[in-house]
């Protein structure tokens, strides 16, 4: 036993010698075989007559329970853990699982029995929690649960040693209401829910990670029900009731952008665990409502949310929470040739004499058409790379895995070299390359007919310097970035989607190197470039939790757009730093990144 484990060794066994946890009701087992079954014992969470505030009116137990014949409200008043049977090979981590219902019921049993299930496959030992409901009166909406909360993680960890797993790798995941209580449980262990009653709760309860999933009562506007003002006036903050303790453990954030319970709960949670330091991933999905589960069996014909859970199974991989994080290996390796490329054509953006702002120290810019050899799709993307607007090449990391990718997939890439280093005579750095962008958007629209494509299904791509160039290109397309040089630039320049990975200089705070700040202060702001217009697209935003150029410009780009009503996908990866894309370990998210460009054009419609 490692020296960081005896107290705890010793208050187990003291726990374990006076107490020994109490039993109810019988042996229970899921109806269905498509769930694990419990482990035969239910254990109650309190000694019986001690249960901290009391109430009357409240029970324990499920939906599903109370929808049985014979229920009797009565029987059920302690709160309790149910747990599953143990995975046949054990990753030596735990997970607690928690249900929503508003604070009213306890009534995502089926899920959490089909979570169970997946946590078992990758190795954990599992265990549900059943909490007071509904809300206790004269109290916050919250208190029981959160005491009959910091209680069952006490027990959980009591119960490491004999149920076979590290007493410092215990994670939680809720839903909605339960996703609130796993909050509480994640970032408040340091304050105490109640007086103690026994040895038990001389046991630590913090969290070791937590998987909070569309967390209601977040937000100052919300603190009771859906937020009245969406989340977004300038006066709603974060509720005062997460204290953010040194017990604060990483987290994976998951919320749809159309929740009434508003996803910048989710947002301000990631900000803050941001500047702390504390490693986390945040997933926000287009169009999605309060309760999203999706259709996990789609494969790749599926959408970003039916694959939530795949991005938890990745965090848990980056993490090392399963003991089983790989050797990175290069990404290039995994899409090393074209040979999905059928034809390839090369051209010049601009007529020759009319490149507008013509510098001698610049690279001529040029685009190359990547068709595939079975075309699937009539879509297009227009892919560029990063460099700080110093350089860019369209056959590095940034460019060519995704090409192929794309071109596997069916779909005709365009790739843009545009004009580097940064211009001179005091223009913006981004100037030449906008004006390149825009043209080169009105070259494949003007040519995507006769090469049997749809010229109002274009997309643009690029990382860094490249992630700022797209968000110019997605929101300023209304904005002439050059005067017209022939008839070809009355063609519109606007695009139906974009896919910003790590967009550097987005915010004040960061607009030519790195954020200074990390980009979490409120004068940290949206630069102005972005005109965010009445032509702006739906974005996907892919970005590195580690990143220097912090994932924050893309979070607050998120924010920005869905006030505007446009529904976007966004997707931090824990412990990923800029160029997330050179290499990997197989499992984890910037290993599968790929799949979520074509996850977020299953859902839009723009591959179809």
């Amino acid at each position: 036993m490692k020296n960081k484990f005896l107290p705890l060794l010793a208050w187990m066994l003291l726990v374990a010698f006076v107490c020994n946890g109490q039993v109810v009701n019988k042996n229970r087992s899921v109806r269905s075989a498509a769930v694990p079954t419990f482990a035969g014992k239910r254990v109650a969470l309190w000694p019986e007559g001690k249960i901290p505030d009391f109430q009357t009116h409240q029970i324990a137990a499920t939906s599903e329970e109370m929808k049985e014949p014979g229920f009797n409200a009565s029987e059920h008043t302690m709160p309790h853990l149910d747990w599953y049977e143990a995975p046949t090979e054990k990753n030596g981590g735990c997970m607690l699982l928690i249900s929503g219902g508003g604070y009213q019921g306890c009534v995502d049993g089926i899920w959490i029995n089909r979570v169970a299930k997946k946590f078992t496959e990758l190795g954990f030992v599992c265990v549900s929690l059943t909490y007071r409901t509904p809300r206790p009166q004269g109290l916050p909406i919250y208190q029981s649960a959160w005491e009959d909360g910091q209680r069952a993680v006490r027990l959980i960890r009591s119960d490491a040693q004999k149920r076979g797993f590290d007493p410092e790798k215990i994670g939680a995941l809720g839903f909605s209401a339960g996703s609130h209580l796993t909050v509480l449980l994640a970032t408040s262990a340091l304050t105490p829910a109640y007086t103690p009653v026994d040895a038990f709760d001389q046991i630590p309860c913090h969290l070791n990670w937590a998987i909070p999933i569309y967390t209601a009562y977040a937000l100052t506007d919300g603190l009771t029900g859906p937020n009245t003002r969406d989340g977004d006036a300038i006066d709603v903050k974060l509720s005062d009731v997460f204290k953010f303790d040194e017990k604060t453990c990483p987290m994976a954030l998951f919320h749809g952008g159309a929740d009434v319970y508003s996803p910048n709960g989710s947002t301000q949670i990631y900000r803050q665990l941001r500047r702390m330091k504390i490693p986390a991933e945040i997933h926000l999905f287009a169009d999605r409502g309060h309760g999203f589960m999706g259709d996990t069996n789609k494969g790749e014909e599926g959408t970003a949310y039916d694959h939530w859970f795949d991005r938890i199974a990745e965090f848990i991989r980056q993490m090392n929470f399963d003991g089983r994080l790989g050797e990175e290996v290069d990404l290039m390796a995994r899409y090393p040739n074209d040979d999905m490329r059928g034809d390839y054509s090369k051209e010049a953006v601009w007529p020759d004499g009319k490149t507008p702002d013509a510098q001698t120290n610049q690279c001529q810019p040029y685009i190359e058409w990547h068709i595939p050899k079975e075309l699937k799709t009539k879509a297009i993307q227009i892919i560029y790379s990063g460099g700080s607007y110093m350089g860019n090449g369209p056959d590095g990391f940034e460019v060519a895995p995704a090409r192929r990718y794309l071109n596997e997939k069916g779909m005709t890439v365009v790739t843009l070299k545009y004009r580097t280093p940064r211009p001179l005579n005091g223009l913006a750095k981004h100037t030449t390359a906008w004006q390149d962008l825009q043209r080169a958007i009105r070259i494949v629209r003007s040519e995507a007919a006769a090469k049997g494509l749809d010229p109002d299904r274009i997309g643009i791509m690029g990382s860094s310097a490249g992630g700022h160039l797209t968000l110019m290109g997605a929101t300023s397309s209304r904005h002439r970035s050059y005067w017209p040089v022939d008839d070809l630039d009355k063609i519109p320049c606007n695009v139906q989607w974009a896919v910003a990975i790590y967009p550097a200089y987005a915010l004040t705070d960061g607009a030519e190197n790195p954020n200074g700040k990390g980009g979490n202060e409120d004068d940290a702001r949206l630069v102005p470039e972005f005109a965010f217009d009445t032509a702006t697209c739906p974005v996907l935003f892919i970005h590195g939790d580690a990143d220097g150029w912090a994932a924050m410009n893309s979070v607050k780009c998120w924010e920005q757009l869905r006030r505007m009503g446009i529904q976007s996908d966004l997707h931090t990866l824990v412990a990923r730093p800029h160029c997330f894309q050179r290499k990997a370990a197989p499992g984890t998210g910037s290993y599968t990144w790929l799949g979520r460009i074509w996850e977020f054009m299953n859902h839009k419609g723009f591959n179809k």
